[in-house]
């Protein structure tokens, strides 16, 4: 589905896990507001950007029940990533 970025933020995970994991609170389409995760390393999300959001929650998380879709709309993917790289948006590597 597809939703309007208010808000990017970084939000910690539950016990016993640690780090700061990249999120967004995303307008959809039907006016429902959810947070979204955004995967990978890195990101070029800002405020009022477009992007499309898929399911799939993110266990050490409360309350983030979506994913954000990299390398469509607005949030760019990932370069020079080789593997996984369908789940990314990202090009294919010119081989040498």
């Amino acid at each position: 589905k597809q939703g309007v970025c208010p808000r990017v933020s970084t939000r910690t995970p539950k016990k016993p896990n640690s780090a700061l994991r990249k999120i967004a609170k995303v307008r959809l389409s039907n006016r429902h507001d959810i947070f979204a995760y955004i995967p990978g390393e890195g990101h070029n999300s800002q405020e009022h950007s477009i992007v499309l959001v898929r399911g799939g929650r993110v266990k050490d998380s409360p309350g983030v029940k979506s994913h954000r879709i990299r390398g469509v709309k607005d949030l760019l993917g990932i370069p020079d990533r080789r593997r996984g790289r369908s789940k990314y948006g990202a090009e294919r590597p010119k081989s040498k």
